[in-house]
């Protein structure tokens, strides 16, 4: 017989979909996380404040912060880096995966605007295997497709 899934706590929803779900919020040993219900350890983006905070205005050591609210030294100034530079929105963890095209650098760019250029017909998804045998890089047609509009359309504008 198979387990029916218990349904998540709202709270604990909202905050894995806003990538601010603390993992281990029962590593969170400082007294206000708790005695008092408005700090919430499973608020990953609450803790790192409260932690940085700790040091800067309460005195903490870095050392005694990072392990009364859950984490390491290296995470402690990684968020006072963050909270600094990008606020409260720097402390939300970054969506996961490639930023950008990491396989189509700008010579395998350059080298595909050769080819389209020169052959109107050629389209951008043709290259597909021609960049695989020359340069050793699988890449998907689409990729292509988009990372030659961005020059284009950069080049345009100039």
């Amino acid at each position: 017989m198979t387990r029916r899934a218990t349904p998540e706590d709202p709270k604990t929803a909202a905050l894995r979909e806003a990538r601010s779900l603390n993992p281990h919020p029962e590593g969170v040993s400082d007294p206000g996380f708790l005695t008092e219900e408005f700090f919430d350890a499973r608020d990953a983006v609450q803790v790192k404040y409260e932690m940085v905070r700790a040091v800067l205005v309460d005195g903490q050591s870095v050392t005694a912060a990072a392990a009364a609210f859950g984490y390491s030294r290296q995470t402690y100034y990684q968020a006072a880096a963050a909270l600094a530079e990008g606020g409260l929105d720097g402390l939300v963890a970054a969506k996961p995966g490639p930023r950008a095209g990491h396989k189509l650098t700008g010579e395998i760019l350059a080298w595909a605007e050769q080819q389209l250029a020169g052959d109107p017909a050629l389209k951008p998804a043709d290259l597909v295997e021609p960049i695989e045998q020359r340069f050793g890089v699988r890449v998907h047609p689409r990729s292509i497709e988009r990372a030659v509009a961005r020059i284009r359309e950069h080049s345009k504008s100039r």
